[in-house]
């Protein structure tokens, strides 16, 4: 079978890593066996040199402190959970392979599992060990002779000293997963994330819960477990954000530090990461580089934040809800949106925003405090709207309007004299591109900068950059179009209806 253009890049690729694994490895041959292991003892207890000279072709550069304080970690909790979100070019897979390596060389774990999106990912990301246990002569020299005469597989093999290394795809079953009576006790998960299964929440969210229902639970009790899960934050949701809510550390990294300058610079020099960046997108580097997945859609290129005029100067000042069609008190159902928003000088202005998954009492809550926000800025005239469609009445009368009832009593406020939009409206794309796009184009839309460290706002920021025809994360922009369109339609207008109480003494 003719190989095609891509493969054979791939096989003379693979042909280089191994003759450098060779050339790479040499051993001094006139050493004798007291000065060999006198040599082993004391690389093994300075781990770093340990890996300086079993790996030389990948310890081309002097470790950063961020490298040295990972592996002392792992190295020192033999029961331990790390997530490492280090940038593209901070060695992430190989640090890490020389972890797991020294680990289970010097015999303190036995049974690695390696994790990834697939399993072609997973054998893959494991050949690179496969073949430095077959052909590094220093290893070969020191620890013997690595190659068992059988169960020496792509993807599953062990060594005749007993250490056992099995590729897993995500969703694969791993169970019965033990090395004889060894259980795993080294967990690699590498590259678990993709951009793909990344647009859909409900993909993540059955990968993470495989990770934790079936992958972790291979375990033994009674025997200490490493965890470590290397891949940049690619998405606000993903299997690595999930996992580094569990981890005992989650190692950010980035390519800069928060002065700017490079975190490895004995490798990355700043002259060099300015000549790449040349060629990159924003959002690719935010991604890959800074850990700040930035989703860059159809509409909207970037975000223009301002610093917003004093609010009581605005023309017009709307607060305006979007309470989702879920009627479910819980906090899985579609995001909310609560955003204050004023018009001043032909230009809108998003002042501040309340925008997550949340529970109705969270909503309401969140509207008392839109409305306090307001009138702490010493404005005296401005109206509450809240989106209410014909799909949505029943809820609105059902539940919500009984609610912010409750919650003025219990704050003890009046409740919220509020105006209902009632408009039909068409799919949230149309009116986001109807409504915002022009207003954007015209340099007419703006986001207040004071709040741009608001994890609401952050959100916002988020979904206005993702807005695309199949983007299913458009709440806040979708929020967003409501109050403008209202303030643009319906301000100046007297006809607008007014519900909840009334100014007077009643008590509810």
């Amino acid at each position: 079978m003719a190989l095609s253009r891509k493969d054979k890049e791939k096989l003379i690729g693979w042909g280089d890593f191994v003759t450098n694994q060779y050339r790479a490895t040499p051993v001094d041959l006139n050493e004798n066996a007291s000065q060999r292991l006198k040599r082993i003892a004391f690389l093994e207890a300075n781990p770093e040199e340990w890996y300086k000279y079993y790996f030389p072709n990948f310890y081309t550069s002097e470790a950063a402190p961020f490298h040295i304080k990972a592996t002392k970690r792992v190295l020192a909790n033999p029961e331990f959970y790390e997530v490492r979100s280090w940038a593209r070019d901070l060695s992430k897979s190989g640090r890490t392979m020389m972890d797991v390596l020294y680990l289970t060389m010097t015999g303190q774990k036995k049974t690695v599992v390696l994790v990834s999106a697939t399993y072609d990912d997973a054998s893959r990301l494991l050949k690179p060990y496969k073949t430095i246990l077959e052909i590094n002569n220093r290893l070969l020299n020191d620890y013997g002779d690595q190659k068992a005469l059988s169960g020496w597989e792509e993807g599953d093999f062990t060594t005749r000293t007993g250490i056992s290394f099995r590729a897993v795809g995500a969703g694969q079953s791993p169970r019965g997963t033990r090395n004889d009576a060894t259980r795993p006790d080294l967990i690699l998960i590498d590259d678990i994330d993709t951009d793909v299964d990344c647009n859909n929440p409900d993909t993540i969210q059955k990968k993470y819960e495989w990770i934790e229902q079936a992958l972790i639970p291979t375990r033994s009790i009674s025997v200490p477990l490493l965890i470590i899960a290397c891949g940049n934050i690619i998405a606000k949701y993903c299997c690595i954000t999930e996992m580094a809510k569990k981890a005992n550390v989650h190692d950010i990294v980035n390519i800069r530090d928060q002065n700017g300058v490079s975190t490895w610079p004995q490798r990355n020099t700043e002259e060099l990461i300015d000549l790449a960046f040349r060629t990159m997108t924003s959002s690719s580097i935010q991604k890959e580089y800074f850990n700040n997945p930035v989703r860059i859609g159809k509409l909207f290129k970037k975000v223009h934040w301002a610093k917003c005029p004093p609010l009581r100067t605005c023309q017009h000042v709307l607060v305006y809800s979007d309470p989702a069609t879920s009627n479910k008190d819980n906090k899985n159902s579609s995001r909310k949106f609560t955003g204050v928003i004023g018009y001043k000088g032909g230009n809108f202005y998003l002042y501040k925003v309340w925008l997550d998954n949340m529970t109705q009492q969270t909503f309401v809550n969140n509207l008392y405090h839109a409305n306090d926000w307001v009138k702490e800025r010493k404005v005296d005239t401005f109206k509450t709207w809240i989106e209410n469609n014909s799909l949505q009445d029943p809820f609105w009368e059902q539940v919500l309007k009984p609610l912010i009832k409750t919650v003025a009593k219990l704050l003890g406020k009046f409740p919220l004299f509020m105006s209902l939009d009632k408009r039909k409206k068409d799919d949230k794309y149309t009116r986001i591109e109807g409504t915002l796009e022009p207003k954007y184009k015209q340099g007419c839309l703006y986001f207040n900068i004071d709040e741009k460290d608001n994890p609401h706002m952050q959100r916002m920021e988020e979904e206005f950059l993702g807005v695309a025809p199949n983007s299913k994360m458009m709440d806040g922009p979708d929020g967003f179009e409501g109050g403008v369109w209202i303030i643009e339609n319906v301000t100046n207008k007297e006809n607008s209806e007014y519900v909840v109480g009334h100014i007077n003494n009643r008590k509810y």
